[in-house]
Parts: structure tokens; sequence; C-alpha cells
């Protein structure tokens, strides 16, 4: 019996699925496939997979379809789950994060090295890096992520390091208002429902604050409270941009920085 340990690739794009497969391979993992949901959870059933790379959009039962049936049976939900999407919205991210997705991949961004590493780091090889921030550009803007989803501002910190930007993060308004007090970032990028203070708070906080560098920091909201009351008290409190998590992109969410900043 092999001593690989195995993977299943559950992917309708037979091109990008060839080419993480073979990847993988190549890396000494033992690689399964499937071309829609319903053959990987037979595949599931048949030959239990040490980790699953899963797609969202797929013909017979979609990737939610395959998370929400790992998680009812207690034989399989235990799995870890690497998501492969065509989507960067951070409700999707959220939803998939609520079902047990160990980690994401976008595949605008598809880098079979990184496929690697991310299986590597999930199945506990080598040290989760995610947030590891790479040396800083001194001629760039910085903008701090105060975001505690890890997921989240992972994803926006790679896609605003890959833009030229600095980044820092923060997972709760504490080290957030440390942060920004002790660095002064050009930007704030800010969820509102966080351990600790709410956002709103720590919005209050910097607008008050009697060193105008601070007070003059603009501050776009990231937030799943997308009610008219909530968007009204951000532009009050002097956000420069609330966006919903529910129907922004990644992708977007850089655009409105870059506008802002450059």
């Amino acid at each position: 019996m092999s001593n690989k340990q195995k993977i299943l690739i559950i992917e309708d794009e037979k091109t990008l699925l060839n080419a993480i497969a073979k990847k993988l391979e190549v890396e000494n993992y033992q690689v399964q496939t499937a071309l829609d949901g319903q053959e990987g959870l037979e595949k599931i059933e048949e030959d239990m997979p040490d980790l699953i790379l899963l797609d969202i959009l797929m013909p017979r039962v979609d990737g939610f379809g395959v998370l929400e049936k790992l998680n009812k049976n207690p034989k399989f939900s235990n799995i870890p789950v690497i998501i492969i999407s065509n989507s960067g919205q951070p409700v999707e991210i959220e939803r998939a994060m609520s079902l047990g997705v160990k980690d994401y991949l976008i595949k605008a961004e598809f880098d079979p090295q990184e496929v690697v590493i991310k299986v590597k780091n999930v199945l506990g090889k080598i040290e989760n890096n995610n947030d590891k921030q790479s040396e800083k550009n001194t001629d760039a803007k910085n903008v701090l992520i105060i975001e505690d989803d890890q997921l989240l501002r992972s994803l926006c910190s790679k896609k605003l390091l890959m833009e030229g930007f600095n980044v820092d993060t923060a997972i709760d308004s504490q080290q957030g208002l440390d942060k920004i007090m002790k660095n002064k970032p050009d930007m704030i990028l800010l969820d509102l429902v966080l351990p600790g203070m709410s956002g709103f708070e720590v919005l209050k906080i910097v607008k008050a604050n009697p060193d105008k560098k601070i007070a003059d920091i603009p501050v776009i909201i990231l937030s799943n409270l997308g009610q008219e009351s909530d968007i009204a008290k951000g532009k009050e409190l002097g956000a420069v941009d609330y966006l919903i998590k529910a129907t922004i992109t990644t992708d977007e969410i850089v655009e409105k920085i870059k506008k802002i900043l450059v």
C-alpha cells in the first residue's frame, strides 16, 4: 500500500485540473480527480482523501453542496478542504470558512507552486506564512487592514502587495489602534465587527485624534453590516467609503484603495 498522501481535486475545468494534478504528482502526492461535485462525493466515499481541492461552480453538485454533505457526515467532516474559485467575494469566502474550509485559491491568480505551498501548509508540512509580510518598499503607500477574518485579511494583503502597496494587518480593534498611532498608515481598511470595541468606535477615535496626520487618514469600511443606518453612520463618522462584503470582490476593494491613494 502506498504511503503517499492522497489528494482529491474536484474541478470541472480540465486544463486547470490536469495542471494541478501534474504539479502535485511531481511533489509525490497520490492524486485523484473528479469533474463535478457528485463524482467527487462518490470518490470520497470510495477512498477517503487526506485533502480536497474543491471548485465552487460545478455541474450536478456545486462546491458548497459538497461542503455541506461533508459536514453532515462525521466520517468525512474533518477532511481539510482548499477552495479553488473564480470569485474572491468576501461573502463567498466567509460562507466557505463557516463550512470549515482551510484556505482559498483564486483561479485568476493561479500559480501551481502556490497550490503546492498551500497543500503542504494545510497538511502540516510547512509553517503557515499567510500573514507574513514582504520587506517594505519605502516609496510605496502603507495600508493597514483591521480585519479578524484571517482568510479575507490574507487575500486583501496579497492583492495589495501585488499592486505595490506596503501592507500591515491587525486582527482586533486594540491592535489596530496601536498600529495606527505608532505607524500612521496612509490608508485604513476597517471591519466593523471586531473583537473588543467595534469598528465604529475605532473610526471615532481616529477622527477625533488631535494629531492631524492621524485624524486625516482615509478610512474605508469593509463590513457585513449593510443597512442604510450603518452606512450613514460610517459616513458621518468620517469614512471615505463603505463597502459591503456581500457585494464586492477583493479586486474591487483594491481599485477603491488605488483611486484614493494613487
